[in-house]
C-alpha cells in the first residue's frame, strides 16, 4: 500500500496513533541511533585527525609573538619607511626601551628574540643582552643610550626585522621552507643555492620515494604472482613470509640492515669472500641514500606484495588458457591479458607505498646519514631541537601539499577508481 493510499485510508497503529507519525517517529529513531553508533567515530577523526591539522595550519602563518611582547615598538615602527635606509625616529627608540624593560619583568625578552632570530642570527643575543642594559636607561636620548647599550640597533636590517615580522601573520615561514627570506621592500629573495636546505631536502624526498616505489614494484611483482599461482597450501606459508617483517620491531628491522651494510658488515664480508671487491674497496652501502633506499625497499615490500596478491588472486587463471589456446605465446599472453588485470593492484600498491615513504622518519634518520635523510627528519629537528614550531608546520603544509598534488595527478592519469585491494 502506498504512502498516498495510507494517509487517505487513515489507517492507525495498535496504540490509536496515526500511521504516518509512527513510521515518521520509527526513521527518526534509526537516524539517532545511526548517528549516535558513528559519533565516537567522528569524535576522534576530529579530535586526532581534525584539529591538529588546522593547527599545523594556523601555526604554519600564526606570528602573534613579535606584537604581544613589543605592543609599543609595532605600533611606533608603523610609520617609518623601511626602504628609506634610515633609522626610525626617537619615538620607536623610547618605545623599543620601554617595551624591553617590561619584557625583562616579564621574563619574555628571550621569547621574541628566539622568534626574531629564526629571521635574522643575532637577534636572540641582542635581545637578551640589550633588555639588561635597558633597565637602566630611564630618560633620553633614547636613541643614543640605546645603541650605546649594543651596535646592532644602529643597524637598519635590525628594525627592517622587527617591522617585517611585528604582523599577526606571516608568509616567512613558507618562504623559509623553499629557502627564501622576504625583503622590506615586499620581494623575494631565494638564498644561494649553496646554502639551499629544505628544497634540496623536498626534491630528495620525492625523488628516492619514487625511486623505493619503483624498486617494491620490481621486486614485488614476481612475489605477488608466485603466491597467487601457487596452491592454497603453498600461497598461504608463502604469505606468512612475507607478513613476517610486520611482527618485528621497525627499529629492529632498520638496526639489523645498518649490521648488514657497514662497511665491516656482513655484506661487504661476503663480498670480499666471492672476490667481488678488495679489503680496500669495502663498498659505503650505509649512512647515505643507498642505506636509505636498500632498508625502506625492504620494509615498505609488503605494502605492495599486499595488494597485488589481493588482485592476483582474483584474476581467473582461465583467462590465461583461453590466450595460450587461441595460439598467443606466453609472453603476449601475460603482457595483453594477465598484467592489465593487475594494474589496479600496482595503483593501490604505488600509492600506498610513495605516501608511506615520502613521511618516514625512523629508518632515514638512522641509515640515512647527511645525503640520505628526508624532509621528514628536517620537521622532527625543528620541532624538537630549534624549537622553530612555524617553521615545522610550514614544512609539513608543503609535504602535504605534495601528497595531495600526487593524489589528484594519480587520480587524473590512472583514475583512483581503478584502485583496488582485492
Amino acid at each position: 500500500m502506498s504512502y498516498t493510499t495510507v494517509k487517505e485510508a487513515g489507517l492507525v497503529t495498535a496504540d490509536g496513533r496515526s500511521l504516518k507519525s509512527s513510521l515518521a517517529r520509527a526513521m527518526f529513531r534509526k537516524k539517532v541511533i545511526s548517528i549516535g553508533l558513528v559519533l565516537p567515530l567522528f569524535a576522534f577523526i576530529f579530535f586526532t585527525f581534525m584539529l591538529p591539522i588546522g593547527d599545523m595550519l594556523l601555526r604554519s602563518v600564526e606570528n602573534d609573538m613579535v606584537a604581544e611582547i613589543l605592543p609599543r615598538s609595532t605600533e611606533a615602527l608603523e610609520d617609518w619607511d623601511e626602504t628609506s635606509g634610515e633609522l626610525p625616529g626617537e619615538a620607536a627608540f623610547e618605545a623599543m626601551v620601554l617595551d624591553l624593560q617590561e619584557a625583562k619583568e616579564n621574563r619574555t625578552n628571550t621569547k621574541v628574540g628566539q622568534r626574531l632570530n629564526y629571521e635574522r642570527s643575532g637577534m636572540s643575543s641582542l635581545f637578551r643582552g640589550s633588555a639588561r642594559k635597558a633597565q637602566r636607561i630611564e630618560e633620553g636620548p633614547y636613541k643614543e643610550k640605546l645603541i650605546e647599550a649594543d651596535k646592532d640597533w644602529a643597524n637598519v636590517a635590525t628594525w627592517q626585522t622587527i617591522k617585517m615580522f611585528s604582523g599577526p601573520f606571516t608568509a616567512g615561514y613558507f618562504l623559509s621552507a623553499i629557502d627564501a627570506k622576504p625583503l622590506p621592500d615586499g620581494g623575494i629573495e631565494f638564498v644561494d643555492s649553496q646554502r639551499a636546505i629544505y628544497s634540496k631536502l623536498f626534491i630528495r624526498t620525492v625523488l628516492l620515494s619514487t625511486l623505493i616505489t619503483v624498486l617494491t614494484l620490481v621486486l614485488g611483482f614476481p612475489v605477488a604472482y608466485l603466491i597467487a599461482t601457487q596452491p592454497a597450501r603453498i600461497g598461504n606459508l608463502l604469505i606468512i613470509c612475507v607478513l613476517l617483517p610486520f611482527w618485528t620491531s621497525l627499529l629492529v628491522r632498520t638496526t639489523s640492515w645498518i649490521a648488514l651494510l657497514q662497511q665491516q658488515g656482513v655484506l661487504n664480508d661476503t663480498f670480499i669472500f666471492l672476490g667481488l671487491i678488495s679489503e680496500d674497496g669495502r663498498l659505503a652501502m650505509i649512512h647515505n641514500a643507498t642505506g636509505t633506499v636498500i632498508a625502506m625497499t625492504h620494509i615498505l615490500l609488503p605494502f605492495m606484495v599486499l595488494p597485488l596478491y589481493s588482485v592476483m588472486k582474483t584474476i581467473p587463471p582461465s583467462y590465461m588458457r583461453a590466450a595460450t589456446s587461441l595460439g598467443a605465446h606466453p609472453w603476449p599472453a601475460f603482457w595483453k591479458v594477465y598484467f592489465p588485470n593487475t594494474v589496479p593492484g600496482i595503483g593501490a600498491g604505488a600509492i600506498l607505498v610513495f605516501i608511506l615513504a615520502i613521511g618516514y622518519y625512523i629508518t632515514p634518520e638512522l641509515v640515512g646519514g647527511t645525503d640520505g635523510t628526508f624532509i621528514s627528519n628536517r620537521i622532527a629537528y625543528n620541532i624538537s631541537v630549534s624549537l622553530n614550531w612555524g617553521l615545522a608546520a610550514a614544512l609539513g603544509v608543503i609535504l602535504l601539499g605534495i601528497v595531495l598534488a600526487f593524489y589528484i595527478l594519480y587520480d587524473k592519469i590512472v583514475g583512483i577508481d581503478n584502485m583496488k585491494l582485492g
